[in-house]
């Protein structure tokens, strides 16, 4: 099977053996000699969450790929500790992709590697990944592997909690929505709405996305003038974070950031017992994180999570996805995830009594949803795949199996796309996508 074809469905059992077969295929045709690209043609260089999803899917068919997807990644890593969200392969032209290396200027940022790299970061599921992969091939090469990345890992770690605790209060600030994951997700609107950008700026510039995506599923240009007026006033500084309260124009604490940072502490700590050291500093910091998220970022009126935009200090209201992405903490209060499960389950993200439906990325209810653009209300794998471990960590099982139900019968109906209309499942931005595949593979072992 080509890594292009969809197995055919006719009603009867998905054909679980012939998506297995196309999540390898599609991870092959991926590969780039260390790592694999997301996608041939949108996201030709190394994204760094998506690594680490794919490295949890390599880690079911080879395993030896898993460890250098993390490892060719974590070589990219900022002496500050930051891992840096997209690394640029060299072999490339030069505008083979926008935003590319002669935007962000990284090499003339002191104490950064060799290779051309952004300067921002993305959520650090990467301890996590990395737990993982280990658990699913737990043998000496793993467990090597996870010794070499282990001071990686907890650099990425004290990066975050020293340099982007920019309110004191024990979570980790995004300067820019990339960080975030979710790029144009409607929680991003009031703090973007502050930055001064004009749209007229892309004029200069020629996205790459926009010429292998509909444009109407892809961020405006004015998300994208935004987006770079924020990199430019980023990169201006040097990438340095101790002053960005004074003026950055960009600063949110994101929910599913710091689920993911929390959730690292955790991984960490099985990962140090692992190696025969002391996890209690581990647990520790996992406890202040969850316990930091709470305080901060739960709305006991909404029922749900939701960023801070510490500009204004103020929660913002729009309710996307991003506010389920807690349950991934495995202390986090019986009472909050009761009113997670509660929201899961409602009309707004319409994943009904079993959770059989896809899960969007933004409440179906508001106005400003949209089936087909990007974050604002497509359904992509990660997020399910997140939101999955974390029903499983609550004891949800019978909801956690009809999300993976869901996700399966996504790929089945229409291929490992990047991601998928909610309603009715067609497949949306890039085709052959990696996570895709490689969180497919993860679904299909359980």
């Amino acid at each position: 099977m080509t890594a292009g074809a969809v197995p055919t469905r006719t009603g009867g059992p998905t054909d679980l053996a012939g998506l297995r077969r196309l999540a390898v295929a599609t991870l092959d045709a991926n590969w780039e000699h260390d790592h694999t690209v997301p996608s041939r043609t949108l996201y030709p260089h190394q994204w760094s969450w998506d690594s680490a999803f794919i490295a949890v899917g390599w880690a079911h068919v080879r395993p030896e790929r898993a460890w250098q997807e993390l490892t060719s990644l974590f070589r990219a890593q900022w002496a500050d500790g930051r891992v840096p969200h997209i690394v640029f392969n060299p072999a490339l032209r030069v505008g083979a992709y926008f935003p590319g290396p002669e935007l962000w200027r990284s090499a003339d940022v002191e104490g950064t590697p060799t290779m051309d790299t952004s300067g921002l970061v993305q959520p650090p599921v990467h301890a996590l990944a990395a737990l993982l992969a280990y658990r699913r091939a737990p043998d000496p090469a793993g467990l090597a592997a996870l010794r070499r990345l282990y001071p990686a890992l907890v650099a990425q770690q004290r990066y975050l909690a020293e340099r982007r605790d920019v309110a004191g209060d024990g979570l980790v600030c995004v300067v820019h929505p990339w960080e975030s994951g979710l790029d144009n997700s409607p929680a991003w609107d009031e703090p973007m709405a502050a930055v001064d950008a004009d749209a007229a700026v892309m004029r200069a510039y020629r996205r790459h996305d926009t010429a292998h995506a509909d444009a109407a599923h892809r961020p405006t240009d004015l998300d994208y003038a935004r987006y770079l007026a924020i990199v430019a006033a980023y990169r201006d500084h040097g990438y340095a974070d101790r002053d960005l309260a004074d003026g950055h124009p960009f600063l949110v604490e994101c929910p599913l950031f710091n689920a993911a940072f929390g959730a690292a502490e955790h991984a960490l700590a099985e990962i140090a017992a692992l190696l025969g050291v002391d996890p209690a500093a581990h647990r520790v910091r996992a406890d202040r994180v969850t316990e930091a998220l709470v305080r901060r970022l739960y709305d006991p009126g909404t029922g749900t999570f939701q960023p801070r935009d510490l500009r204004t200090d103020r929660l913002v209201g729009a309710r996307t996805v991003l506010g389920l992405a807690p349950l991934i903490l495995p202390d986090l209060p019986a009472r909050h995830v009761d009113a997670l499960v509660a929201e899961a389950r409602s009309p707004r993200f319409g994943v009904a009594r079993w959770m059989d439906r896809p899960l969007p990325t933004h409440d179906r209810t508001a106005p400003d949803f949209e089936a087909l653009r990007y974050w604002r209300g497509p359904s992509w794998l990660n997020i399910g795949w997140l939101v999955r471990r974390g029903l499983l960590t609550h004891g949800r099982p019978e909801l956690a199996a009809g999300l993976r139900r869901s996700m399966i019968d996504l790929v089945a109906g229409a291929g490992c796309h990047e991601y998928f209309h909610p309603d009715t499942g067609a497949g949306l931005g890039s085709p052959a996508f990696g996570w895709t595949a490689a969180l497919l593979l993860d679904l299909l072992a359980d």
